[in-house]
């Protein structure tokens, strides 16, 4: 069974594994040791600090394996992105050039340089190691962010976003970055995506072109990938757009890919989650579901079948879900089916 608890000082190594099998373009594991033991400290302070309202917070979870012990993956909330450092984004919009004297009328897209999403809670950091790819492990991973979010909303802002890594090659090429490289940086993909990932963004602003960038003015390839998902973020948009997000047509600066958004009150599993009494017993032929317990500091959420009771007001776990949420007959949790 797969647990997802709060991040400790002991799992830096598991991380350095995650952030290595991540691969280029996952910006927020680099493989950097002491930026990843400054993430873990971070967000042990978060998960301890008394919260009224959303701040630079980062709450940073794996997902262990409790027969093993061994780190499977990792998911994370950024309660309140841009504060400490600008979070950049591209609007992809469109505008019309048109004359009615030559009787000319031109649609066309361009890209925005701007920081409008400061402020808003992000989904980030979601990887899930290859060998445990199956079943509800990635569904788990995935939406237990929205069941701590449900329980402790006074933590999370009223808007959720998830960056999607764009479209790279095994060797870390991006096709968008290509074209801006040859223009405006003189410094690969790899470098820029790490240099973002350890905090260092100022070259973004020294660099990065003010101005919109009419689309039509790049290169083919680079126009193709806007908006497009590398090959292994495709199941992790599907679960978000399951949930209610979508794009609003903002892509990542180096990659292109799409920014997804939604209301924290709209996401289905947030909307749809319920609180229950625990009964600890034999749940039988029951439900598949994803629980968690309400501490915050203390929390832990699995996938597991459970059987509802009294009109749903109670529901019956194993004793074996029971010890991995912390909990004990009569104590509150938090499900989705």
């Amino acid at each position: 069974m797969l647990v997802i608890r709060p991040i400790t000082e002991a799992d830096l190594p598991a991380l350095l594994q995650c952030a290595e099998e991540s691969g280029h373009g996952f910006t927020s594991l680099p493989v950097n040791e002491e930026i990843l033991n400054n993430k873990i400290a971070h967000s042990i302070e978060s998960f301890a600090k008394e919260v009224t309202k959303p701040g630079p917070e980062g709450y940073l979870m794996v997902a262990e394996d409790t027969e093993t012990g061994e780190v499977a993956g990792t998911t994370a909330i950024e309660a309140a992105i841009g504060l400490d450092t600008p979070f950049y984004t591209y609007h992809l919009s469109t505008v019309v050039h048109s004359s009615r004297r030559l009787n000319v009328h031109n649609v066309v897209k361009v890209l925005t340089f701007g920081n409008d999403y400061t402020g808003v809670s992000e989904l980030c950091t979601l990887f899930l190691r290859p060998e445990w790819r199956h079943g509800s492990n990635g569904r788990l991973l995935s939406k237990c962010r929205f069941l701590m979010m449900a329980e402790h909303s006074e933590r999370f802002d009223k808007t959720v976003i998830a960056e999607m890594r764009g479209v790279s090659d095994e060797e870390g090429n991006s096709p968008f970055w290509q074209w801006l490289k040859e223009h405006f940086f003189s410094i690969d993909f790899t470098l820029a995506d790490y240099l973002t990932g350890i905090g260092k963004k100022g070259f973004i602003a020294d660099l990065m072109p003010k101005l919109p960038i009419y689309v039509n003015l790049l290169s083919d390839e680079a126009q193709a990938v806007i908006g497009e998902v590398h090959e292994k973020t495709r199941p992790a948009l599907r679960l978000l757009e399951q949930e209610g997000f979508t794009c609003r047509g903002y892509v990542d600066i180096f990659d292109a890919g799409p920014t997804v958004e939604c209301d924290v009150r709209n996401i289905e599993s947030v909307r749809h989650s319920q609180s229950c009494t625990v009964s600890i017993g034999e749940p039988g032929n029951g439900r598949d579901c994803l629980v968690s317990n309400v501490s915050f500091d203390n929390f832990r959420a699995v996938a597991a079948k459970v059987r509802f009771e009294n009109d749903e007001q109670v529901v019956v776990v194993s004793a074996e879900v029971a010890e991995a949420l912390q909990v004990k007959n009569g104590d509150q949790v938090r499900l989705i089916a």
